[in-house]
């Protein structure tokens, strides 16, 4: 049975599906055979070419187009495409990206900042309506509002020019096909559709839902025409038919006509920019790490993190100790704590980047943490008197975005986070494609003390965010891990977490994925859930910490290069897999 609504529906068919063909040999016979609902039982090994994406049927098309030769940024292509339809509520043509590339044939590492802006004609409180009445937080998060300028399809645009070897138009077939002849309800999605019962009442999401207003079964065929009538254009067209006046007025005109109204117009649609900018690298475990920088400003956090482990010498403790645990605790209290203060848009407001990772500023940090006792209260660090230091952010982070993590044949390596923000974005849909909400990124009070925050929204600005796409070299100055995740503020503490595992314990990639979650980001100390790091909880408290218990489903995508090959993991947080060859 077919809905008519933008996305439709069927019930699943009776027969088994089989799991992924080893030969990936033809990409229609690879998605339809992939399996959604089992997880991977060993880890991945390949020789060639690997991509590790939140989904089977992403990592599935990114790897197909691998073997025909394509690139990372090829492959990175078609699973964001793919992505867009199997994991709406995560990324999209209506959100931002970060991108980390390192071009084998030159060396250079680049990081392209490909974030949703803020239009050219937004308030200087998006909190606030007309009247000046604060916006209650669950309204704003939902509304014309919050949408920012789009990014991730100019960023994508710019990097095919740059390192495609494909066809643009041969990157969307199967994403096409998919939206038009249907996908089985992944796992993690029908997950975040219990949490989101009031969706079944929006038009655009009514076909996720049966009648009685219940998320359809996981397996539940879908459909979406709408979405695979866009990309058919922008594959035609190029990925400027959607910053074109005809799609950019009708996303203006949507934005406009929701609750509270936002200002994006088609001209802003139409002046997007992608930011090439510096990536931040440190030393620590023996390797360069690299990240993204601010206002990709998890990038800094983690580098930060892993600097202060490495002083703290966290290598002497067993992984899933109270020890270990604590340290990762207080590394990332401080780096909280200056991500929140420092982190800003530096085309808006100066970031003393250089100096939060220099090695004695790493070194003063570190020597704050007390081996055996939690500090009863974070600050920043201090700044010298010649660089700004502006009052902290309060924006909250949510566990959504996604990631992919790329090696191709070639030798390139991609690490790529998008997002839509929060699950469903602002829950506004034109034709087919989710809008972001990112502008809930910026600090909700824009004004502390009289001081303007370094958070604060301005026309264009972007704000800042915790994606945290990350390489890490060896010894021979090559990729030696690709790592990155979705998760909102627990992409940080999972990608320090999985770099601990793999550079200070020695774990693999699936190991180290694998570990339970400790976290301490948004303020808040967390041990997750139903594994054995909620069991450390009195030994924390006994530290001075003061833990919840936690679902924390912030996904890793990750790849490591070794003698032996390659070897990659999907986090089962979510749907993750990694295909390779």
């Amino acid at each position: 049975m077919r809905v008519k609504t933008p996305l439709q529906h069927r019930p699943p068919s009776s027969g088994k599906r089989a799991g992924f063909s080893a030969a990936l040999a033809a990409s229609a016979l690879l998605l339809s055979a992939c399996t959604l609902e089992k997880p991977q039982t060993l880890p991945t090994t390949a020789q060639t070419y690997m991509a590790a994406t939140a989904n089977p049927m992403a990592s599935g098309v990114a790897a197909q187009i691998l073997a025909q030769g394509g690139s990372a940024v090829d492959a990175a292509i078609a699973g964001q495409m793919m992505l867009a339809v199997v994991e709406p509520q995560a990324s999209g043509l209506g959100g931002g990206s970060a991108v980390m590339f390192w071009d084998r044939n030159t060396g250079a590492l680049s990081f392209y900042d490909g974030l949703a802006s803020a239009p050219a004609s937004v308030p200087s409180d998006y909190t606030r309506d007309a009247s000046g009445a604060r916006i209650p937080s669950a309204e704003l998060e939902r509304s014309g509002r919050v949408v920012a300028v789009p990014g991730t399809l100019r960023t994508l645009a710019l990097l095919h020019q740059r390192h495609g070897k494909l066809p643009w138009a041969e990157l969307f077939t199967q994403a096409i096909a998919t939206a038009r002849d249907g996908f089985p309800m992944p796992g993690y999605l029908h997950l975040v559709l219990t949490e989101r019962p009031d969706l079944a009442h929006l038009p655009a999401f009514a076909g996720y839902f049966d009648a009685d207003g219940h998320p359809l079964p996981k397996g539940t065929r879908l459909h979406n025409p709408a979405l695979a009538e866009t990309l058919s254009h922008i594959a035609r067209d190029g990925a400027e038919y959607f910053y074109a006046p005809d799609s950019a007025g009708r996303i203006a005109r949507a934005v406009a006509q929701a609750p509270y109204p936002g200002r994006i117009t088609a001209a802003d649609l139409a002046a997007y920019k992608v930011r090439e900018r510096e990536p931040l690298c440190i030393h620590a475990f023996g390797r360069r790490i690299c990240s993204a920088a601010p206002p990709v400003a998890g990038g800094l956090a983690v580098l930060q993190q892993l600097a202060f482990l490495d002083r703290m010498q966290i290598g002497r403790y067993a992984p899933g100790s109270a020890q270990a645990a604590h340290l990762l605790l207080e590394a990332s209290r401080l780096a909280e704590a200056d991500r929140r203060a420092y982190a800003a848009d530096p085309d808006f407001v100066p970031v003393a980047t250089s100096y939060l990772l220099s090695p004695g500023y790493l070194d003063s940090r570190a020597r704050q943490i007390d081996a055996h006792a939690a500090a009863s209260q974070v600050s920043p660090g201090a700044l010298p008197a010649k660089l700004a230091a502006l009052p902290a952010s309060d924006a909250m982070t949510v566990p959504a975005t996604t990631h992919l993590s790329i090696r191709d044949g070639f030798g390139n390596a991609l690490s790529f986070t998008t997002t839509i923000n929060l699950n469903f974005g602002s829950d506004i849909v034109v034709d087919g494609m989710v809008l972001n909400d990112a502008i809930t990124n910026f600090a909700t009070r824009p004004v502390v003390d009289g001081v303007r925050v370094a958070n604060a929204i301005a026309p264009g600005k972007r704000p800042i965010t915790t994606m945290a796409p990350t390489i890490v070299f060896g010894a021979d100055n090559t990729p030696e891990v690709i790592i990155g995740a979705g998760g909102g503020a627990r992409i940080i503490d999972s990608v320090v977490q999985s770099l601990v595992g793999y550079l200070a314990w020695g774990q693999n990639i699936r190991a180290a994925i694998e570990q339970p979650r400790i976290g301490a980001q948004n303020r808040a100390e967390e041990l997750e859930h139903g594994t054995p790091a909620a069991g450390l909880a009195p030994a924390l408290r006994a530290m001075g910490h003061h833990p919840k218990i936690a679902v924390m489903n912030a996904a890793v995508q990750g790849i490591t290069l070794g003698p032996s090959g390659l070897q990659g993991w999907g986090d089962p947080h979510r749907d993750g897999m990694a295909v390779g060859r």
